[in-house]
């Protein structure tokens, strides 16, 4: 099998990192270049370089843990290249999900705010079972995270909510109630609720809850260690190098729809 060209960009954040690491150890790919906003810094001899097309012209496949600005940049160099890309950063806006939409009809995109194995069945699980169970229970995802990180609610909370929208046969914008950030609150009555936690070196923490006066039914992923996320965009970076074009996620790859 050849190997596949890697490019990581955001190599200097906590997945970026993991990234370069295990991607040197893996035979099915070839690290060919690693950048980050901050240039010239080193990671196992491979310097940090700048966007630009230069440095992803011998690339097979992209992957991104950036910002989203920095992937939208990105992906104007893929598709002048024809270059797959991955993205894993989270906090996009609505407007610039349209945008990747529209790079997805000239390149092969995977997109996923968590590259767990074990989100994405919870996300599959949370659509069917939100299907099934009466309008009268609450809804109320649970999103924990370490200090530092920046969006919440978090790409894999949002992906949970729409999964549960959908169940419903509702967008989010519909269904989407408050957000309460380290502190609790009163829930919108019949929305889904976001209870909110950024302290500590919390990996991912996330659970759905299905509420009413008699019950509580919980479903919960616990993420031990970064190297699940790795291990799924690496996974993703093989079954996206035989795309051509399109807009794929974590859901497609597994065959869950």
């Amino acid at each position: 099998m050849k190997k596949i060209n890697i490019s990581v960009v955001g190599a200097l954040g906590r997945m970026g990192r993991l990234l370069v690491k295990q991607i040197l150890k893996d035979k099915k790919f070839n690290l060919v270049s690693i950048t980050d906003i901050h240039s010239g810094k080193f990671i196992n001899k491979f310097e940090t370089k700048k966007n630009n097309l230069e440095t992803f012209k011998k690339t097979d496949v992209i992957i991104d843990f950036s910002r989203p600005k920095v992937s939208l940049e990105i992906l104007q160099y893929a598709k002048e290249l024809k270059i797959k890309v991955i993205i894993g950063t989270t906090g996009f806006t609505k407007k610039q999900n349209n945008l990747i939409k529209n790079y997805s009809k000239n390149i092969a995109i995977f997109k996923s705010g968590n590259m767990s194995l074990g989100i994405n069945l919870l996300e599959h699980i949370s659509q069917v079972l939100s299907k099934i169970i009466p309008d009268n229970y609450n809804i109320l995802i649970k999103d924990n995270h370490h200090a530092k990180k920046i969006d919440y609610p978090s790409g894999t909370a949002l992906m949970l909510a729409r999964s549960v929208a959908k169940g419903k046969n509702k967008n989010l914008n519909e269904l989407k109630g408050k957000s309460f950030l380290n502190k609790k609150g009163k829930s919108t009555k019949n929305k889904i609720n976001f209870i909110i936690t950024r302290r500590g070196n919390t990996i991912g923490e996330h659970s759905v809850c299905f509420i009413n006066n008699t019950e509580n039914i919980e479903l919960k992923h616990i993420a031990h260690s970064r190297e699940l996320f790795v291990r799924g965009a690496l996974t993703a970076a093989v079954w996206i190098s035989k795309k051509r074009r399109g807009l794929f996620n974590m859901q497609d790859m597994f065959s869950f729809k």
